[in-house]
């Protein structure tokens, strides 16, 4: 079993490793499955919904930085009562998936500023963005460096 007390500084170094997959995940899904699905679906419409620049770039660097922080201290309450194992990554991250990347995603589908059938692409793939940050998390808090 897992200590139960909280510790900042270890959260922290684990939130910033794991946000490295995270950003890379991100970005990867983004600029290879979403921008060709999105600049379909608004072909002939508002460009600036799609294009990239550094401002948008930027608030999205903290929009992963807090999928990462929550997604990193949602598995360490978890483990905290059920343990270091598969079902507590896959529970923790599929809970924390749903919480933030189901909902906008059928919330931008709703309001027509994405096509329905991105979700198809978009959810799969940022559920598996979620249970490898969330492995890896479990991981590095099951290590003995942040005793």
């Amino acid at each position: 079993m897992s200590n139960r007390t909280f510790k900042v500084k270890p959260f922290i170094i684990i939130v910033l490793i794991t946000s490295i997959w995270i950003h890379t995940s991100e970005v990867f899904r983004y600029f290879l499955f979403i921008i060709p699905m999105m600049k379909t679906y608004w072909q002939g419409m508002n460009q600036g919904v799609v294009n990239m620049d550094w401002v948008i770039f930027s608030i999205w660097g903290v929009w992963d930085m807090i999928v990462t922080t929550v997604l990193v201290f949602f598995v360490w309450m978890y483990r905290q009562t059920f343990g270091s194992n598969l079902r507590s990554i896959i529970f923790s991250s599929t809970m924390i998936w749903a919480a933030i990347f189901v909902i906008f995603w059928v919330a931008a589908s709703n309001m027509g500023l994405s096509d329905w059938s991105i979700l198809w692409v978009a959810l799969p793939l940022s559920w598996i963005e979620m249970v490898i940050g969330g492995w890896i998390s479990c991981r590095l808090y099951a290590s003995k460096k942040w005793v």
